[in-house]
């Protein structure tokens, strides 16, 4: 079996399915558009064969731990939904990502991956992947334009693509607005992002 590094020693993984498009490696932060991260990339992977392991930055775990949306995700899932680490002591609660997609990405969360900032376990997992042969991620940032115009902005996204990952981004998939400028109900692009995660799996 091949065996890709995680957080802590090997452990034998979970089986996946015959008909198992793989794990997903699903991640959420902070930022606008994470309540609908069930409905609009978790139940659609789901359809499509994926086994979906969802982790969330600590923040992004409060917003949907209080309005509901973090049990109905592990219920969905039949996995728990990771915000912090494990114990050293502690099994791996999810099988290794075959890929990750994380969306919505906050400004702040792009900026740290960027970096090599690690400091939560949704950065740990993502940033490990990026090192890691074979492993695509993908990556929407939920951003507006006054993100897009802070001068360490466009490195960022530089940093990431040198690191191979698939960013969903521009004005096709993403107008930018000004700060509490665009519409209230805006839904995200979660069929791009999509689209894009099974391309680049595939």
């Amino acid at each position: 079996m091949y065996y890709r590094p995680s957080d802590g020693p090997r452990q034998e993984e979970e089986p996946v399915s015959a008909d198992s498009r793989g794990v997903l490696g699903v991640v959420g932060t902070a930022t606008d558009g994470v309540e609908t991260l069930r409905t609009g990339l978790v139940e659609p992977a789901l359809a499509l064969g994926w086994q979906v392991a969802v982790t969330l930055t600590p923040t992004a775990a409060r917003w949907l731990r209080a309005n509901g949306e973090l049990d109905r995700l592990e219920s969905l899932t039949g996995l728990p939904v990771r915000d912090t680490p494990r114990l050293p002591a502690e099994p791996r609660p999810h099988p290794v990502a075959d890929c990750y997609v994380v969306a919505p990405a906050s400004a702040n969360y792009v900026a740290k991956l960027a970096t090599g900032i690690a400091d939560n376990q949704a950065l740990t997992q993502v940033s490990e992947a990026l090192g890691t042969v074979g492993v695509p991620v993908v990556v929407f940032p939920r951003i507006n334009a006054a993100h897009a115009r802070h001068p360490a902005w466009e490195g960022h996204l530089g940093a990431l693509r040198r690191a191979g990952v698939s960013l969903v981004y521009g004005a096709d998939v993403w107008p930018l607005h000004e700060p509490r400028q665009g519409p209230a109900d805006r839904e995200l692009p979660w069929a791009a992002i999509l689209a894009n995660t099974a391309v680049r799996a595939d």
